[in-house]
């Protein structure tokens, strides 16, 4: 009787045995193509920042580029490479990263690949409430991140308030964060016609998104804000993961829902501001960060290497706003809109024909 029992039970267990099998094969897969993207990520950044250090104006003996970067030099060298190539290029790289990790998070919380920060009009809120700082209090300590955070969360506020029904519907939320959007332009353009043109001008390349002229406490505050949006994500790790099984079923698991989610609007939101506070608005980066890297390693990991994605974006196309023929100089923002509108526009139509179909 007992062994025929355990003939019975032999194909269950085999076909278990099958099962964790193949999804252990399955995630030893996106384990290997997780490294090999962030492996070829790092090394593309490592060689966009030695171009940077490399190319561009000053005489700069190339012996001295390397100590300089280090602070190890005096004079030109350390005016050129330490003074403003390498805090431009951190700055470009600490953006894309913040930018890239707030799309993919928004995308991934809402689950609609329209919902970035910058789309939504969230980075909208950001420079309006910085630009406020800029023409009406340019002198204020820390008034430019603080105005800038404080905008894109009245922005969060305002957008959910407004598209609200028995819940949040992801459609009426990004027709509700376009039309904030144009708001937020309006006041900007309203504060334009009381400024002076010195102040004009200085508002107006930051609009545009530009990482030329960062400071070395530009790039502290980029790199404090990554860390702590990394560490947050992380501690949210869980919960996000149970937010794309849907909201019921994430609740019956014992998810803390409405919890995650405030936690990740708030924290998507911080991450593009304070990026927003220091280089403008740059267009687009949140958008194609995230569905890049699903494309490369599938959802489940796409969250983190949006951010190496997104720097690798911002400094090349920095790089190329610096130095392509026939394209420089230009402001960082107008070569990430011309990579990503078209991409925007391809969204829109393939969306707008499945919802025809």
């Amino acid at each position: 009787m007992t062994n025929h029992l355990a003939v019975l039970e032999h194909p269950a267990d085999t076909a278990r045995a099958a099962t964790v099998s193949a999804l252990r094969r399955t995630r030893n897969v996106q384990v290997r193509r997780l490294t090999v993207a962030v492996a070829t990520c790092c090394v593309l950044l490592a060689g966009l920042l030695a171009a940077a250090l490399f190319l561009g104006g000053g005489r700069v003996a190339a012996a001295d580029i390397l100590p300089a970067a280090f602070g190890l030099r005096t004079g030109l060298a350390d005016y050129v490479v330490f003074q403003n190539r390498l805090p431009r290029a951190l700055a470009a790289l600490l953006s894309g990263a913040l930018f890239g990790l707030s799309g993919a998070l928004y995308q991934k919380l809402i689950r609609n690949p329209l919902a970035t920060p910058d789309i939504v009009g969230i980075s909208a809120g950001g420079g309006a409430g910085a630009t406020t700082i800029l023409i009406l209090a340019p002198g204020l300590p820390l008034g430019v991140p603080v105005a800038a955070v404080l905008g894109s969360f009245a922005l969060v506020a305002a957008i959910h308030a407004l598209s609200w029904r028995q819940g949040v519907d992801t459609y009426r939320l990004v027709l509700v964060g376009i039309a904030l959007s144009a708001v937020c332009g309006a006041y900007t353009n309203y504060l334009f016609t009381v400024a002076d043109q010195h102040s004009i001008a200085v508002a107006m390349r930051w609009l545009i998104g530009s990482v030329n002229g960062a400071s070395w406490e530009g790039v502290l505050t980029l790199g404090l804000a990554l860390a702590v949006c990394a560490a947050g994500v992380a501690v949210l790790g869980r919960g996000l993961s149970g937010l794309a099984l849907g909201d019921e079923l994430a609740t019956g698991l014992g998810l803390p829902v409405s919890f995650t989610r405030v936690c990740a609007l708030l924290l998507g939101a911080a991450a593009a501001a304070l990026a927003t506070s220091v280089v403008g608005p740059i267009g687009f980066v949140a958008l194609i960060s995230g569905p890049i890297s699903a494309r490369l390693v599938g959802g489940e990991h796409a969250l983190g290497l949006s951010a190496f994605v997104g720097a690798v974006i911002v400094l090349g196309a920095d790089l190329l706003a610096q130095h392509a023929p026939l394209v420089s100089p230009v402001p960082t923002g107008v070569l990430t809109a011309l990579l990503g509108a078209p991409y925007f526009f391809w969204l829109v139509l393939r969306r707008g024909a499945g919802a025809t179909s």
